[in-house]
C-alpha cells in the first residue's frame, strides 16, 4: 500500500495544476457567462498529452493509469470544473477506440483525438432511457455493409461541434444483450442536433440532443462486436465516474482555498473570520472530508486499472462519496462567503453550479447506491 505519489505523478500533476491556473481559471468565468466552447484550449491541453491519457503510445495516447487521470482531473478542475469534464468525456470516448476498436478504427482516429484536431463525444442516455440505460432504443439495422440508424440521443456534451460519437445503439433484442457500440461521424446525412439546452452550469461545454433518422453507418465503424456496446459502455463509466469524482475534489479544493483566503482577509466582529471556532471547525470538517473522498478515489482508481474484482463497486462508492462531499465542500465555502458567495464577482456560485450535476451524470447517486447493495449482496 503506497501512498505518496511518484516523481513522475507528481510532475504531471504539477504540469497540469499550472495550465489550470494560466490557461483555465483566467477564462472560466467568462466561458461560463457566454456559453463559450475553448477548442483552442483543450487543443493546448492536448498537446501536453492530456486528450489520450490512457490511450495507447503508438497512436499519440500517454498510456497512463486511472489513478494518474484522477490526479490530472482534479488538478485541471480547480481551474475550469466545466472544461476538464469534457476532457474526461473526449478521452473515455478515445478509450473505448483504443481499447474494443479494430485495428483500423485506430488508426483512423486516435491519432487525431489525441491532439483534438478532432473531438469526440459519447451517447448513450436518451429521452426515455435515462438511469435505465440497458431499455434504450436507438435502433440500428444492418442492410449490407452498412447499419442504419433511427432514434435520438439527450443530454450530450459537445453535440454540434465534436466531429464523431461514439454511440451505444440497439441492434438486437430488448435488454444489455441487445446493445452494440459504433462511431457516427458529424457529416454523415441525417445526422442532427438539437438547440442548445438552457443549463444550470457546465456552461463552456454545449450539450443538446443527437438525431438520427434512416442515418447509414459503415460496419467497419463498429466497435467491438454485435451485443458488446452494454458492457463497454459500463467499463467507460467505471473510469468516467472516477474522472468526474475527481473533478469535484478539483473543484471542492478550489472552493476550500477561496474560504481561507477570504476567512483570513474578512473582518467582523473586530478579528477575521479565521479567528473565530466555529468557521475553523468548519474548514476543518471540510478539508477532513475532502481527504477522504480523494483517498476512495485514488483506491478506486488502483482497483479500475488492476480489474480488481470489485472494482465497479468501488468505483460507485468513490463516485457517490466525492460528488456528495464536493458539493457540500462548495456550498459550505460559499457560506463562508456570505452574501459575496452569492455574487457572480466570486467564483463560489459557479463553482456550486458546475458541480451539481456531478450527483447526476456518470450514474446517479441514487444508481451508485443500486450498484453498491447489488454488489454487497453477491458475497
Amino acid at each position: 500500500m503506497r501512498f505518496e505519489l511518484t516523481d513522475e505523478q507528481t510532475a504531471f500533476q504539477d504540469m497540469a495544476r499550472q495550465f489550470a491556473a494560466d490557461d483555465l481559471a483566467p477564462h472560466a468565468a467568462d466561458w461560463d457567462a457566454t456559453a463559450f466552447f475553448p477548442v483552442e484550449v483543450m487543443r493546448k491541453a492536448a498537446a501536453l498529452g492530456l486528450a489520450g491519457i490512457y490511450v495507447r503510445e503508438d497512436v499519440g495516447g500517454s498510456a497512463l493509469t486511472r489513478l494518474d487521470a484522477a490526479l490530472i482531473f482534479e488538478a485541471l478542475s480547480e481551474g475550469c470544473t466545466s472544461t476538464a469534464a469534457f476532457m474526461s468525456i473526449h478521452n473515455m470516448a478515445s478509450w473505448m477506440i483504443d481499447s474494443f476498436g479494430s485495428e483500423d478504427l485506430r488508426r483512423k482516429w486516435l491519432p487525431r483525438l489525441t491532439t483534438m484536431e478532432l473531438i469526440a463525444s459519447y451517447c448513450l442516455t436518451e429521452p426515455s432511457a435515462g438511469s435505465d440505460a440497458a431499455s434504450l432504443r436507438t435502433k440500428a439495422v444492418r442492410e449490407g455493409d452498412h447499419y442504419v440508424i433511427n432514434g435520438s440521443k439527450a443530454f450530450i456534451s459537445g453535440a454540434g461541434t465534436s466531429d464523431i460519437y461514439v454511440c451505444m445503439v440497439r441492434t438486437g433484442d430488448e435488454g444489455a444483450g441487445g446493445i452494440t457500440c459504433m462511431i457516427v461521424e458529424k457529416d454523415m446525412p441525417g445526422l442532427s442536433f438539437g438547440v442548445p439546452e438552457r443549463k444550470m452550469g457546465w456552461n463552456s461545454q454545449p450539450t443538446a440532443q443527437v438525431m438520427f433518422d434512416n442515418v447509414r453507418v459503415p460496419v467497419a465503424n463498429r466497435i467491438g462486436e454485435e451485443g458488446q456496446g452494454f458492457r463497454i459502455a459500463m467499463m467507460g463509466l467505471d473510469g468516467g465516474r472516477l474522472n468526474i469524482g475527481a473533478c469535484s475534489i478539483g473543484t471542492a479544493n478550489a472552493a476550500i482555498k477561496a474560504a481561507k483566503n477570504y476567512m483570513s482577509e474578512r473582518r467582523q466582529f473586530g478579528k477575521s473570520l479565521a479567528q473565530f471556532q466555529a468557521l475553523q471547525f468548519k474548514l476543518a470538517d471540510m478539508a477532513t472530508e475532502l481527504e477522504a473522498a480523494r483517498l476512495m478515489i485514488y483506491q478506486a482508481a488502483t482497483k479500475v486499472e488492476a480489474k480488481s474484482p470489485d472494482a465497479t463497486m468501488h468505483a460507485a462508492m468513490a463516485k457517490r462519496f466525492a460528488t456528495d462531499t464536493g458539493f457540500k465542500v462548495v456550498n459550505e465555502a460559499l457560506q463562508i462567503h456570505g452574501g459575496y458567495g452569492y455574487l457572480k464577482d466570486f467564483p463560489l456560485e459557479r463553482h456550486l453550479r458546475d458541480v451539481r450535476v456531478h450527483q447526476i451524470l456518470e450514474g446517479t447517486n441514487e444508481i451508485m447506491r443500486v450498484i453498491i447493495s447489488r454488489e454487497l449482496f453477491k458475497s
